[in-house]
C-alpha cells in the first residue's frame, strides 16, 4: 500500500473500530437489565449519549469513513441502535416520530414534482431571459424567482430545478454563471425563510410550534423580503465587473418543452394549496390531499412523480426523530435543562446565535431537533420558535456546506463545468449570514 492512502486508511480503521464499540455498548445496554436488575440506568445513558454523538458527528460530516454510508443511512442506524439498546423502546419509537412533518414534506414534493415535469420552471426561466435586458436585470429576475418560489415550495427542490437552468442560460448569454449561481443558492434560503413550507426545518418547526401558516408568514415574510435586498446589494458589490458592463444581453433561450395540461393542472394546484394554508388548513393535511389528487392523470406515469421524491430525506427525518428522542429520554436529566438555562435561550440575540452556530455544526435540521426540548419550556415558545426558523435557516447561507440547497446548487454546476469553490461561496455567503440575522434578530425583537 503506498504511504498516500495509509493516512486514510487509517481514519477508516479508526472508524471502523467506533461502529463496531458503539454496537457494542448498544448490545450491552440491551442486556443490562437482566444480568444487572435496577443497575441498568447508567448503561443506557453510555449507549444513549454515545449513539447520539456519532450520529450527530457522522452527520455533521455527511458520511463515516471507511463506509459508503449517507445521512440518511446513519440516520436509520442510529435510530435502530437507540431501539436496540433498549433507550427508546419499540412503540415508542413509532410515537416519537412526527408524522404531519413527514406527510407534509410528501405532499410538497409531489406538487414540485408535477410542476417540474410540467415544464413551469424552465418555461419560467425562458420568460425571465427574455426580458432581462441588462445583466443586473437579469440578476434581479433569478434572485426574485428563487426567493418567492422557495418561500411555499420546499428550497431544496427549487435549486435542483433552477440551478441547472441558470447555468444554462448564463452560459448561453456569454455571462459569468458564478454570481447568478451564488445569488440562487442564497436567495433559495432567504426566501425559505418566509413561510413553514420554505425549508425542511420551518416544516418541522410549524408542526412542533402549531403555528398558524398565516402568522408565521407575517412574523418572518419581512425578514426573508429584506434578506433578498441585502444579498442582491452585496452580490452587485462583490462582482462588480460583471454588472458594471452597460452591454445589453442578447436573449439566446433554447425552446422550452411543456406539458400545458400538466402545467395548468400544477399552477392551479399549488394556488389552492397555498389558498388552504392561509385559509387555516394543517398544511400536512392540505400539501398531502392534493399531491394525491394531482396523481390522478392519464399524461404523466406516477413512477416518474416518484422519481423526483427525496425519499432519502424522509427517511433522515424518520431515524432522527427516534434519536432526538432517545436521547431525550435518557439523557435530558434535570441538571442538563438548568445547564441549558444558563444559556439565556429566552432572550432572541442569545437564541439567534445558539442557533446560527448549532446549525452550521450539525446542519440545520438536526439543530432544530436538538433545541426542541429547550425551546419548548420557554416563556414565549412561539417567538422563540420563530428566532429558531429565522436563524436555522439564515445560517444556512455561511458556507457552502451550510445547507443542502447549496450543496445542490454546486454539484449541479459542476456536472456542466462550473465550479463553485468554498471561499467563492464564504467572501458572499458570510456577510449575507451576519447582516441578514442581524436583520431578523432585530425584526423579531421588536
Amino acid at each position: 500500500m503506498s504511504r498516500g492512502y495509509q493516512p486514510a486508511s487509517l481514519v477508516s480503521f479508526v472508524s471502523l473500530i467506533g461502529i463496531v464499540a458503539l454496537i457494542g455498548l448498544a448490545i450491552a445496554a440491551a442486556v443490562a437489565p437482566r444480568l444487572m436488575p435496577g443497575e441498568h440506568l447508567l448503561a443506557r445513558q453510555l449507549a444513549a449519549g454515545g449513539i447520539f454523538v456519532a450520529s450527530y458527528v457522522a452527520l455533521a460530516i455527511g458520511r463515516v469513513p471507511g463506509l459508503s454510508i449517507d445521512r440518511a443511512g446513519i440516520a436509520l442506524v442510529g435510530a435502530a441502535l437507540m431501539v436496540a439498546s433498549g433507550a427508546m423502546p419499540l412503540q415508542e419509537a413509532y410515537k416519537a416520530i412526527d408524522i404531519d412533518t413527514i406527510t407534509l414534506l410528501l405532499g410538497m414534493m409531489i406538487v414540485v414534482a408535477n410542476l417540474r415535469l410540467s415544464g413551469f420552471f424552465a418555461l419560467a426561466t425562458a420568460w425571465v431571459a427574455q426580458r432581462a435586458r441588462r445583466p443586473v436585470l437579469l440578476l434581479i429576475a433569478l434572485i426574485g424567482v428563487s426567493g418567492v418560489a422557495s418561500a411555499f415550495l420546499v428550497n431544496d427542490a427549487i435549486c435542483l430545478v433552477l440551478a441547472p437552468l441558470v447555468v444554462d442560460l448564463t452560459l448561453a448569454l456569454r455571462r459569468n454563471p458564478l454570481p447568478y449561481l451564488l445569488g440562487v443558492a442564497m436567495a433559495s434560503n432567504i426566501g425559505s425563510t418566509a413561510t413553514i413550507t420554505g425549508n425542511p426545518q420551518n416544516i418541522l418547526i410549524g408542526s412542533l410550534s402549531g403555528l398558524p401558516y398565516g402568522a408565521f408568514a407575517a412574523s418572518l415574510a419581512p425578514v426573508a423580503a429584506a434578506g433578498l435586498v441585502v444579498l442582491l446589494a452585496l452580490v452587485v458589490a462583490m462582482h462588480g465587473q460583471e454588472f458594471r458592463r452597460g452591454q445589453a444581453l442578447e436573449p439566446r433561450v433554447p425552446r422550452v418543452r411543456v406539458n400545458r395540461m400538466l402545467l395548468v393542472r400544477s399552477l392551479g394546484a399549488t394556488a389552492v394549496l397555498v389558498a388552504l394554508f392561509f385559509a387555516g388548513q394543517p398544511p400536512a393535511k392540505a400539501a398531502i390531499v392534493i399531491g394525491a389528487l394531482l396523481l390522478l392523470t392519464r399524461r404523466v406515469k406516477s413512477w416518474r412523480v416518484y422519481a423526483e421524491i427525496d425519499w432519502s430525506l424522509l427517511l433522515m427525518f424518520t431515524g432522527l426523530f427516534i434519536i432526538v428522542a432517545g436521547a431525550e429520554r435518557v439523557l435530558l436529566t434535570p441538571h442538563v435543562m438548568q445547564a441549558a438555562a444558563a444559556l439565556r435561550l429566552d432572550r432572541v440575540p442569545a437564541l439567534t446565535a445558539v442557533t446560527a452556530a448549532l446549525s452550521n455544526l450539525v446542519s440545520n435540521v438536526p439543530a432544530v431537533m436538538l433545541l426542541r426540548p429547550f425551546v419548548a419550556p420557554l416563556a414565549d415558545p412561539r417567538t422563540s420558535w420563530k428566532v429558531v426558523a429565522m436563524a436555522s435557516t439564515l445560517a444556512g447561507n455561511f458556507t457552502l456546506l451550510g445547507s443542502i440547497a447549496n450543496l445542490i446548487v454546486a454539484e449541479k454546476a459542476a456536472r456542466r463545468g462550473v465550479m463553485i469553490g468554498f471561499w467563492d461561496y464564504f467572501r458572499l455567503g458570510a456577510p449575507v449570514t451576519v447582516a441578514t440575522l442581524v436583520i431578523g434578530a432585530a425584526w423579531l425583537m421588536l
